[in-house]
């Protein structure tokens, strides 16, 4: 069994990330619980990724970590394929601009 390249299965999301979090972005997948999601943080610092089944699950959930939280820290430049649950909402925090896109898939 062969290792299966990404395969986009939805709509491509951008948020650019700040010292508060914008208003969070829905990827949603064409594919019955379709849940992985490439994610690229193509800003120079780091990104707490918040996401959730709903908007404000992701808020939440975007919060910079200090010692304990619910984001996903993103280095910058990174490309990371992850897996959450179907049809995710995602926003993020970080101490400078930073655009982030999110593209609904399966593979690796």
């Amino acid at each position: 069994m062969g290792i299966q390249a990404f395969q986009k299965t939805g709509n491509t999301v951008v948020f650019t990330a700040g010292v508060s979090a914008p208003t969070p972005v829905q990827a949603i997948s064409t594919t019955l619980g379709g849940n992985q999601y490439r994610i690229i943080n193509s800003g120079t610092t780091v990104v707490f990724l918040g996401y959730g089944v709903d908007a404000a699950t992701a808020t939440a959930a975007s919060a910079n970590v200090t010692s304990s939280g619910a984001a996903f820290p993103l280095l910058p430049g990174t490309d990371e394929i992850l897996t959450f649950v179907p049809n995710a909402y995602f926003t993020g925090t970080s101490t400078a601009n930073a655009v982030v896109y999110i593209t609904v898939g399966d593979g690796v």
